[in-house]
């Protein structure tokens, strides 16, 4: 294993993170972990050089921390390892929300102090939520109090509102979404610099897009063979994102032994500006292949906002794009219920044609939205 320094906390972490978001389940049942095997699997990695575990407080219906918690404490792992976890800020309502939900996670993970602390998922509105219900002071207080040690955030949402909130608190890290297909995507590789500039260490969440980037169409498989190399479509996703010294770690939710193995082979070899033209190139055709599967031409340029009906068309015609691109049904269903409001989706159109007149790409948005509704949903 090999290990990086998380920005100006001094804290080193394995290169990669065990995520608790995707635990095997019982009956597919995502209320359901089956302990038994998940605890193998972590104990593996941990045994294997892994040095941190990433939770949720609504992961796997609420039981992801309590059984992080249980793991740590029966196998005396407390002082080995970091724990992460973070602030559902969609709880907040009132300022002392903030300490209520973290004695809550603190009596969950059954320990008296969190290493790194994340407000879940930013984005410009939830930021604004907090920051004016004073989120900075009780961060401050919780570091000064010995409750947390690290203050950093999660985020989904534009590069403006990360510029944004980077800005506004001296934050230690964060946590970003980042893999060769969504180097444009969100913060992307541009505020994965702005924050590593700003000396703050940088997560990267799905390294293999849920999986999307594992289950690579024949077209992609030919791209990659076309390299000499037999690394699979997961190490070369996972190199990638190793290969930029901006990256402190990256998380992977692992499920199975067999996906453990490969992450600990690759973690172990995968090193930083190591990959060659030609490596970055079969990369290069590799996203050109899979944007060739693009079914709405959207740019994101946001000239058909803001829509009078509070539909957030490019997104969803994002979310209808990546489901296609990916083959990933499952994915796509889950970002459309979890990251937009019921107001905010597709089936809200109301067909004045606003959009459709301001759209540079000549777009057929109505119908569009209508498609995107009835696949997503």
């Amino acid at each position: 294993m090999q290990y990086r320094s998380l920005g100006k906390t001094g804290l080193e972490l394995s290169n990669l993170g065990f995520g608790m978001m995707r635990l095997p389940m019982i009956d597919n049942d995502y209320g359901k972990i089956d302990e038994i095997l998940a605890e193998k699997l972590i104990l593996h990695g941990i045994d294997n050089g892994i040095n941190w575990l990433d939770s949720g407080y609504s992961y796997h219906m609420g039981k992801s921390e309590p059984f992080m918690g249980r793991v740590v404490k029966k196998n005396g792992l407390r002082d080995k390892i970091l724990l992460a976890t973070k602030l559902p800020v969609w709880e907040v309502r009132d300022k002392k929300d903030f300490g209520r939900l973290l004695h809550e996670q603190l009596d969950k993970l059954q320990t008296d102090h969190i290493d790194l602390y994340l407000l879940h998922a930013l984005s410009d509105l939830r930021w604004a939520k907090v920051r004016d219900l004073g989120v900075g002071d009780f961060l401050d207080k919780a570091i000064s109090d010995g409750k947390i040690r690290a203050a950093g955030f999660s985020f989904h949402d534009e590069l403006s509102a990360f510029k944004t909130i980077v800005d506004q608190y001296n934050w230690s890290f964060c946590y970003l979404q980042y893999n060769y297909m969504d180097s444009t995507y969100q913060a992307g590789t541009e505020g994965l610099k702005l924050a590593a500039g700003a000396g703050m260490g940088v997560v990267a969440m799905e390294p293999v897009r849920g999986g999307s980037l594992a289950r690579a169409p024949k077209e992609v498989l030919e791209a990659f063979t076309r390299s000499g190399k037999s690394w699979s479509p997961v190490e070369w996703a996972l190199r990638w994102v190793w290969n930029h010294p901006e990256i402190s770690g990256l998380l992977s939710g692992m499920n199975a032994m067999e996906q453990v193995e490969e992450n600990l082979r690759v973690a172990g070899s995968a090193g930083q500006e190591e990959l060659s033209k030609e490596d970055l190139a079969i990369i290069e055709l590799a996203r050109k292949t899979y944007k060739a599967r693009i079914r709405v031409n959207c740019t994101k340029c946001g000239y058909c906002m803001p829509c009078p009906a509070g539909v957030q068309i490019p997104r969803i015609l994002e979310f209808f794009n990546n489901r296609h691109i990916f083959d990933d049904k499952r994915g796509g269903t889950i970002s459309y219920t979890m990251l937009l409001t019921p107001e905010q989706r597709a089936d809200k159109c109301v067909s004045c044609g606003q959009c459709e007149s301001k759209c540079p790409q000549h777009i057929g948005i109505i119908e569009a939205l209508s498609e995107s509704h009835k696949e997503l949903s």
